[in-house]
C-alpha cells in the first residue's frame, strides 16, 4: 500500500508547524519587492530582493528574527494563505490550499533541497540587493518569473 504523504492527506490547518514550514520550496520569490497596480490590483514582481535574502541559496539570513528586522515581513499561517494573493503561482502553500499537486521539482517530491534551483524555479543568482535600487525606480526592475 502506498505511503500517504501529509500534503495530500491534510489541509493546511491540519498540518503540524513543521509540516507547514516544510511546504516552502525555497524559491525566494516571496522575499522580492512587489508592486501592485492600484486600479487593477495586479501584482508585479521585481528582481529586487530583501536585504536579508541570500542571493545564492534563497534563504533568509535572519529567518527566526525576520519580523524584528523587517516589521512588514509577512509570516504565513494556514489561515493567511488564502488572503496572501501575491504568492507566486508555483508556491506550494497556494497550490495545496487550492487542491493542486506540487510540481516535480518541489523538494518534498524530488527529495533534493536544491531541486527548485536546478529546475530554474528560484531567484538564485538573478536578483539585486534592495540597497542598490532607489525605491522610486522599482518599476524599472519588474520581471516575469516562471
Amino acid at each position: 500500500m502506498p505511503v500517504q504523504v501529509f500534503w495530500r492527506a491534510k489541509k493546511l490547518h491540519e498540518m503540524s508547524p513543521a509540516e507547514f514550514e516544510s511546504l516552502c520550496d525555497g524559491c525566494g520569490k516571496c522575499c522580492l519587492h512587489k508592486l501592485e497596480d492600484e486600479d487593477t490590483g495586479d501584482v508585479y514582481y521585481t528582481k529586487v530582493a530583501c536585504r536579508f535574502l541570500d542571493h545564492d541559496t534563497c534563504k533568509c539570513q535572519v529567518y527566526a528574527e525576520r519580523q524584528k528586522h523587517v516589521p512588514d515581513c509577512i509570516t504565513l499561517t494556514p489561515e493567511s494563505v488564502k488572503d496572501t494573493y501575491w504568492l507566486p503561482e508555483t508556491c506550494a502553500y497556494r497550490l495545496i490550499d487550492e487542491g493542486i499537486p506540487l510540481f516535480d521539482w518541489h523538494p518534498l517530491i524530488s527529495g533534493d533541497p536544491d531541486s527548485v534551483h536546478k529546475a530554474g524555479m528560484s531567484v538564485a543568482g538573478q536578483v539585486v540587493h534592495e540597497n542598490s535600487v532607489n525605491p522610486d525606480d522599482l518599476e524599472d526592475h519588474i520581471v516575469r518569473w516562471v
